[in-house]
């Protein structure tokens, strides 16, 4: 390759460029003494850094999977909305193929809504099944947040297309269900199953309170996705509460 070539052209190159293709342009550009150009030697350099980074982390995502692996398929569990003031608890459930390296998946709480949103289309794609389970405020109020939510992951279980020879769960044992279980602590941040199985379930809920929030638009669920905010509070002082809202959680705010 021209080594004359404009730093634009370079800089063209970077920007496009993949992780196998990052050492060749080093080995072509490395010597070149321009400011610019050793400037994109150095952004790719930490680009093949940070993909290292994350292969290695990855690694670590697949401790449990790696310590069950003569489970044919091992399910990730876990729920998202036991806290918000309104809307549905909704649980996950994930299989991820043995081999199943996601890029940046992790525990949904630490990804941006847009990360989000492109790993959930990532998971659907790639994994063996899903499933879902939803259970609504008003069964939260009668049966209590606990039990609505191991009732949301026995629905999960029971809505897969694979029954699954082991469960991952996120912290928790559930209750009435056979197939052997492991909780661990944090285990969307630990369990590459686990953390499929938190974004789908998060991507699935803010979509529904993004969908209640055009139904009522007063306390902004697209935004706070029934979670207690200042705002919200106030707009349950003004306005009282909606069908969707939880009476058990909001006795002491109307």
């Amino acid at each position: 390759m021209d080594r004359r070539e404009t730093i634009s052209g370079i800089r063209a190159q970077a920007d496009s460029i993949g992780i196998p293709e990052i050492q060749e342009f080093v080995n072509i550009y490395g010597e070149d003494t321009r400011a610019g150009v050793k400037k994109l030697v150095v952004s790719v350099l930490k680009k093949k850094e940070k993909y290292e980074k994350e292969i290695a982390r990855l690694k670590e995502m697949h401790h449990y999977e790696n310590q069950y692996k003569e489970c044919c398929y091992i399910c990730g569990i876990d729920e998202v909305g036991r806290g918000p003031f309104a809307g549905p608890v909704v649980a996950g459930a994930v299989i991820l193929p043995k081999d199943c390296n996601i890029l940046y998946i992790n525990d949904s709480k630490k990804l941006s809504a847009s990360k989000r949103e492109e790993l959930y289309d990532e998971i659907m794609e790639k994994a063996l099944a899903v499933g879902l389970g939803v259970v609504s405020p008003q069964v939260i109020d009668d049966i209590n947040i606990l039990q609505a939510t191991y009732e949301a992951m026995r629905i999960a279980i029971k809505n897969m297309q694979i029954t699954p020879d082991i469960l991952l769960n996120d912290a928790v044992k559930i209750p009435e269900v056979d197939i052997p279980q492991v909780s661990i602590i944090k285990g969307d941040a630990k369990s590459i199953s686990i953390a499929a199985a938190s974004i789908v379930a998060k991507v699935t809920r803010d979509r529904m309170m993004v969908e209640y929030d055009k139904i009522y638009p007063e306390y902004n669920f697209a935004g706070n996705k029934g979670y207690g905010s200042a705002e919200h509070r106030e707009a349950l002082k003004k306005y009282g509460p909606s069908p969707i809202h939880r009476n058990t959680f909001i006795k002491n705010h109307v």
